[in-house]
């Protein structure tokens, strides 16, 4: 294209970039958005078919505009065409170019026609119209090369107008859309030692860039949303998920500028865009608790049910009984409920209010002020000191460590009690040294939205028409606890519910058990058929008036007011209501307190009292006591819930001679007889050698000697000398372990600077140069330390897994040989191993060597890799020193637990937030992993993935909907045979359930093929892509997942939900468990060390991991036993008893008259039959808790809900329905046309004997199946006949019926009835008809019917004993699988931080801080010490 048609089509967007600075930028911006609009036109009639080559010319410079055109992208066959149109259109001269030919005639004529109505239609259009437009690309050719973005340059300094605020966000959605679409997290790019894109696929890595260009200093990081959410072919790459806009802008002591930001949020309500940073965990408060409270209760069909009931009773001429008589039993019912709802609720304001008034410092004005958490707003700056807590997400500015230095434990959010370091930016800690300063702060940031991610921020900081990048490293999160930092102040970025750890907590749900839900089923079909008998009988009544009315006309007076229709009519409703007792409302009643009671048995259990911390197990929850007897899947967080968080020294190997517990020469160290070098603040050794003290002291052994020097010399641990007491930090808990055990073995570490570390060997203070530090990082598995000892010699320490340092061993001999042996032996007790070698270095190797390190370090390209050539040549031709195990240590009883839930048939899943090293070496001390599995890692997963998904695939596409049912037809055999465990790390996670991400990589073409043209289905390719992954992972016998996030955690446990529909356990101890807590079915919290979050969120709350197996295999299966028989036999009595009114009316002429008395059916299910179901439904075992933690076998029972489902409902029914025919019809046979000695067989006697009959053979059933008799289930039978016996005296009396006639009507007629010998013979027959049959079937089902589950455990156990559970694998590894270093920590250590000497404080530091840094005595405040959220 000529130059003169690029200038006419980049003149709009140069004028918009010149008038950034002039008063003219508003006028520009508009031609910018009619030059976008011009070129939408263009496309939508067909000139450019949406993507173009010239498209940059429309567009004009990229680089000019510092932005990319978000149609990038390879362009149609006909896109030389059309731009020779454009040209010929535009800016051709006649006669210079060939001529036209017809089909560019054609085109020409088409683009004319566009050009022109929208020339005429230009002054109609509104500018916000013009500028929303967006073209719609019409084939995904943009998805062939991952849409790439064009580079762009940087703008001018300041980047954004203060007059122009819509401009701004409009150039920067251009801007960044892109690299937002494409996963970029990260569109500003941090500082190179610390430069990572978080999210980023392959794909779109050209994406990113171009983002990460347009947001360097200049660019405007603005609100407006991105070309992404309007681009199909965007969207198609990544489904739903859109990262945040950089629109969070939050302006430093300017309370005023936030809050006049509002945010819709319902309808046309509007609240504060900027949170506070009060939280509110509650669900109600005074005002909503009735309406939410009512309004949840009423999700139950069975209160519906009753409501209408009830209003049917309100109309006299259907009622059978007065309304307020099932009025009052609801009441209680409800009211029994929102009290419990209400006292739970009740402790979550509790905790709410102690956290929001929990005291910090803010700056007001010129100075700070102690005030509230709750007061706190974004934008203020806040003072926090050692040991404290941090109060919301805050930008760090400045603290009293060296280089403004930050070291904060993040036990609440990640689970790690390790240290980790923030560090502030080096023009705050150089500018911001006193209150006048901060108070004078005025610094702008801008970010991403507030989001979940708890390990990625994005952000700038523009302060003094500087711009600077903010990444993760400089954001103190809530939760976090400041330690070993005096004094240190932040910038509050996120506030209360928009903190990332709040923003991870998830809803607190409404729990259903499976028998609710089941039973809200039941409701449905009971109602349902009670309305179709009811319509039935009305029908039956109205075809019997008509004959009785026109077989007996003489009394046609009595039925003129009334037609066999009306009388039907009528005669319906009456059956709904007399009938309407078949659920009865009683049963909900009892069915609350079986719950309580059931949960008192837990609170009350000793075997679950934790004596050391006077911790009892708690029931949260009283109604999901039944759902532990139906877990399938428990999900567990790993530290402080496995473990203990512990790491003790247990064992090593040093030249081929093994020290520590089971050698055969360790014993307790003898009083008085301590080590007379370490007088460094000792420490009860759990490691205490004799032999290895005694080799000690006498320093005989060279190897010996290097191996402890080792110790005490490669690492990155801080110290800090408190009096007499040296204080250790490390990266990890592991290498403070090693360094302790070190200065316990008398070589101590004193102090570092820069570039020297002290020691104290065997009570000599020497001093090492330090010439070089080699990280650890979780590729090289290892770290070295280059010194130079006093002595002059050059000496390489280094420190790694076995599979690393091995292979870089000089030469293999016994020593080495027996060094492997002891790292399998150490392995199989599961210990954490590590080897240990050195080597000496010569002068001339070390100059040529470190000067080619000091050039790679100073590398602006490559540099890492770079280093790493270098580190990997200097660790060679090592000579082995041994190894070192350290224990883990787990919680008392979890590989014991974990095996009897998997022979329960309970799959345990376990989700950390640790690295996979760390996650694999618990999952082998617990037993969860074990040595013949094969371990499926990242890539396998990847390939079967794939394997499933294209296998699905190459079905047609009409059967899309088979593809999800035949995913398990696809996994192969070897899958569901062999022993696998799966291990996934939380990136990997993110990315296979977003639209199937890895899999596109894989197969990129037909994965955008399969994106775009099959785009109304990408919701069931997403599903299809989850449930692949939920079948293989439930395929395995062991999963683990790691370093994933509190609401990946979440994510995994509803996925488990969705596709398997399991019931699920979720078991944690911090607040970065609380949202998988909520998710799953169950939720356990461990009242462990890091507060007390999961147990407030839980709904049951235990010491240890250990009493889990007591609380699902003991309580869980009793509790599900009782209310599966409770239901049982509650629907069986009612059955039995009332079902009888159906017979009776086949014989009173359909009239819906009550068979039985008033009070009998008022009665019946309150004291008459409820005492013996409520004695099982309380007390009823099969086996004792004993038996049951011996045969975990016997849980399955519930997993496959056999006690209790719509098949043994039916049986029920059935049952009931014989039981009430037989009762009815024997006695009516027994009473027809035929008298007794003394009574006659009247009415009120044939119901008596009908009632009696019900009543005994209900009885007698439930003591044929109670398995568990004690005091009080004798009691409760006696009691139910002699109440029967009381009540029906006192309502069947000849005084009652005096006083009042119309209530009880029945008077003496169970006196006369059952004094009747006749009648009790007629009673005695019902009684045997009704009992034979169900003993007839026991009978059959013990002699030839199919074992019971427990007669088989039973024959298992008398044929081979179950092995006790050991510590010990039982099958010797033969690989180096099960080896694994260290967790040094989860990136690189302190390394980087003792070089540079940021971390060191020198001598005077103290005294010559400015005086803002100084700390000073906060004032006496009580501080709940459990961490936020």
């Amino acid at each position: 294209m000529p130059p003169s048609s690029e200038r006419l089509h980049e003149a709009p967007a140069l004028h918009v970039l010149r008038g950034r600075g002039s008063g003219r930028g508003e006028k520009m911006a508009d031609e910018g958005r009619n030059a976008e609009f011009l070129h939408d036109c263009c496309c939508r009639a067909g000139s450019c078919r949406g993507s173009l080559p010239w498209r940059r010319s429309c567009w004009g410079s990229a680089g000019a505009r510092g932005r990319s055109s978000p149609w990038d992208g390879d362009a149609p066959k006909s896109a030389p065409t059309a731009g020779r149109v454009l040209a010929a259109v535009t800016q051709r001269p006649l006669g210079l170019q060939s001529p036209l030919s017809p089909r560019e005639c054609l085109e020409a004529a088409r683009f004319l026609c566009a050009f022109g109505l929208l020339f005429l239609s230009w002054p109609l259009l509104p500018p916000s119209s013009i500028s929303k437009a967006q073209p719609q690309p019409l084939i995904p050719a943009a998805l062939e090369r991952g849409n790439r973005a064009l580079p762009s340059r940087e703008g001018s300094r300041g980047g954004r107008r203060e007059g122009a605020p819509e401009a701004g966000r409009e150039r920067q959605a251009a801007r960044t859309g892109a690299g937002r679409a494409g996963g970029v997290s990260q569109a500003v790019p941090t500082a190179p030692a610390r430069g990572r894109t978080g999210g980023s696929s392959p794909a779109c890595h050209g994406a990113g860039r171009s983002s990460a260009a347009a947001g360097r200093i200049g660019a405007d990081p603005g609100s407006g949303a991105g070309m992404a959410a309007q681009d199909p072919a965007l969207g198609c790459l990544h489904g739903k998920k859109q990262l945040p806009a950089f629109t969070w802008e939050v302006r430093a002591n300017n309370r005023n500028y936030h809050m006049q930001f509002k945010k819709k949020f319902a309808f046309c309500l509007t609240k504060k865009k900027y949170a506070g940073n009060a939280i509110k965990t509650a669900k109600y408060n005074i005002f909503t608790f009735l309406p939410l409270n009512l309004y949840e209760q009423f999700h139950r069909m069975a209160n519906v049910y009753f409501v209408f009931v009830i209003l049917l009773q309100t109309f006299p001429e259907i009622s059978t009984l007065p309304w307020f008589t099932l009025l009052f039993p609801l009441s209680c019912l409800l009211t029994i409920r929102g009290l419990r709802d209400l006292i739970d609720d009740i402790g979550r304001h509790q905790s709410d209010r102690n956290i929001n008034s929990r005291p910090c410092e803010i700056l007001s004005g010129k100075s700070f002020r102690w005030q509230k958490w709750r007061d706190i707003c974004v934008g203020d700056i806040v003072r926090l000191r050692k040991e404290s807590f941090v109060p919301a997400d805050m930008l760090l500015l400045c603290s009293s460590e060296p280089s403004s230095l930050c070291y904060v434990e993040t036990a609440d959010i990640d689970g790690e009690t390790n240290l980790k370091f923030r560090q502030a930016l080096l023009v705050t800690h150089q500018e911001l040294v006193s209150e006048e300063s901060m108070a004078a702060f005025d610094g702008r940031v801008t970010c991403e939205e507030p989001n979940s991610r708890m390990h990625s921020f994005t952000g700038t900081l523009e302060w003094r028409g500087e711009t600077y990048p903010l990444d993760s490293e400089r954001i103190l999160l809530r939760g976090c606890k400041l330690r070993n930092t005096d004094v240190c102040y932040g910038l509050v970025i996120y506030a209360g519910f928009d903190s990332k750890i709040m923003r991870n907590c998830g809803k607190i749900k409404q729990k259903k058990t499976k028998l609710d839900r089941v039973m809200d089923r039941l409701v449905i079909i009971i109602f349902l058929m009670l309305l179709v008998t009811s319509l039935c009988l009305a029908i039956a009544s109205g075809f019997w008036a008509k004959m009785f009315q026109e077989k007996h006309s003489y009394l046609s007076a009595l039925y003129k007011h009334t037609t066999p229709a009306q009388q039907a009519f009528f005669n319906f409703w009456g059956f709904t209501i007399l009938l309407s007792i078949i659920i009865p409302m009683s049963m909900y009643i009892t069915f609350e307190f079986i719950y309580l009671v059931n949960s008192f048995f837990i609170n009350w259990d000793l075997e679950m009292y934790y004596a050391v911390k006077d911790i009892p197990a708690k029931a949260r929850s009283t109604s999901l006591n039944d759902q532990l007897g139906q877990i399938e899947y428990i999900f567990s967080d790993k530290t402080g819930t496995l473990t203990q968080n512990v790491m003790n020294f247990k064992k090593c190997c040093i030249n081929g001679t093994i020290y520590g517990a089971g050698t055969g020469h360790d014993n307790k160290q003898p009083s008085g007889s301590g080590l007379t070098w370490s007088h460094h603040g000792e420490e009860k050794l759990d490691f205490c050698d004799a032999m290895l003290l005694e080799a000690t002291r006498r320093d005989s052994d060279p190897v010996l000697r290097e191996f402890l020097r080792l110790l005490a010399l490669c690492h990155t641990v801080m110290v800090e000398e408190k009096g007499d007491q040296l204080v250790y930090q490390a990266a990890s808990p592991d290498e403070e372990a090693l360094v302790l055990a070190a200065r316990n073995l008398g070589y101590v570490f004193l102090a570092r600077t820069q570039d020297t570390i002290t020691i104290s060997e065997l009570g000599v203070k020497r001093t090492y140069k330090v010439l070089a530090m080699l990280d650890f990082t979780s590729d090289r598995k290892r770290m070295s330390v280059l010194v130079r000892d006093p002595q002059g010699r050059i000496r390489l320490y280094t420190k790694g897994a076995d599979t690393v340092i091995l292979e870089r061993l000089q030469s293999r001999g016994p020593n080495e040989t027996f060094t492997e042996m002891a790292l399998d032996r150490f392995a199989q007790e599961t210990l954490r191993t590590l080897c240990l070698a050195s080597k000496e270095v010569s002068e001339v190797e070390y100059s040529v060597w470190g000067r080619r390190h000091h050039e790679a370090s100073v590398l602006l390209q490559d540099r890492v890799r770079e280093l790493d050539k270098l580190y990997e040549e200097m660790e060679q031709n090592l000579q082995l020193l041994g190894a070192t195990a350290i224990e883990d240590k787990l919680q008392d009883g979890v590989p014991e637990t974990i095996q009897l839930l998997k022979l329960g048939n309970i799959k345990v899943w376990v989700l950390t937030g640790d690295k996979q090293e760390t996650a694999m070496n618990i999952g082998y001390a617990c037993k969860l992993l074990t040595d013949d599995m094969e371990i499926l890692e990242e890539k396998e997963i990847s390939e079967i993935l794939e394997a499933y998904w294209v296998s699905n695939n190459n079905l047609s596409s009409s059967g899309e909907a088979l593809c999800s049912g035949h995913l398990s037809q696809q996994r192969p055999e070897a899958l569901r045979h062999k022993k696998r465990a799966l291990i996934i790390s939380g990136d990997f996670l993110d990315k296979i359930l977003h639209t199937g991400e890895v899999l596109k990589e894989k197969k990129g073409r037909l994965w955008r093929w399969l994106d775009c043209f099959r785009a109304t289905g990408s919701q069931e390719q997403g599903s299809l892509v989850e449930k692949a992954f939920v079948d293989l992972a439930t395929g395995c016998q062991a999963v683990i997942c790691c370093r994933v996030t509190p609401k990946q955690k979440a994510l995994i446990v509803q996925l488990v939900k969705k596709h398997k529909k399991a019931i699920t356990l979720a078991i944690g101890d911090g607040a970065n468990d609380v949202n998988m807590i909520k998710t799953a079915d169950i939720g356990v919290g461990i009242s462990g060390l890091e507060g007390m979050q999961a147990v407030q969120c839980s709904d049951y709350a235990l010491a240890q991991f250990s009493y889990l197996q007591r609380l699902l295999l003991v309580h869980g299966r009793w509790a599900y036993l009782r209310i599966c028989k409770f239901l049982r036999y509650f629907f069986y009595k009612t059955f039995a008893g009332l079902m009888a009114q159906v017979w009776f009316a086949f014989h009173s002429g359909f009239t819906a008259q009550p068979l039985y008395e008033g009070w009998f059916l008022a009665l019946y299910n309150i004291f008459y039959t409820t005492y013996p179901v409520l004695s099982m439904g309380l007390l009823e075992q099969d086996v004792s808790a004993k038996k049951s933690l011996e045969f975990p076998e016997l849980y399955v029972i519930g997993q496959q809900d056999e006690l209790f489902n719509y098949r043994v409902f039916s049986v029920t029914l059935l049952h009931g329905v014989s039981t009430s025919l037989a009762s009815f019809y024997i006695a009516l046979w027994a009473f027809q046309d035929r008298i007794g000695s003394r009574a006659v067989g009247d009415y009120e006697s044939f119901a008596i004997t009908v009632a009696t009959s019900a009543l005994l053979s209900v009885l007698m059933e439930i003591i044929l199946d109670t398995k568990f008799w004690t005091a009080l289930s004798f009691l409760m039978v006696t009691a139910s006949l002699l109440l029967f016996c009381l009540f029906s005296f006192l309502t069947q009396s000849f005084e009652a019926f005096r006083i009042a006639p119309a209530i009880f009507h029945f008077p003496d007629a169970s006196q006369n009835a059952l004094t009747d010998p006749y009648v009790l013979l007629v009673v005695l027959l019902s009684l045997v008809v009704n009992t034979i049959p169900s003993l007839t079937i026991r009978l059959y089902r013990t002699i030839v019917g199919k074992t019971t589950i427990q007669q088989k455990i039973c024959l298992k156990a008398r044929r081979e004993p179950e092995p006790s559970v050991e510590l010990r694998a039982h099958v010797p590894r033969g690989s180096f699988r099960r080896r694994s270093s260290y967790a040094f920590s989860h990136q690189e250590g302190y390394a980087g931080l003792i070089t540079r000497g940021d971390s060191l404080r020198v001598g005077a530091t103290r005294s010559t801080a400015p005086a803002l840094l100084r700390p000073e005595t906060p004032p006496d405040l009580s501080c709940p010490r459990s961490p936020s959220a």
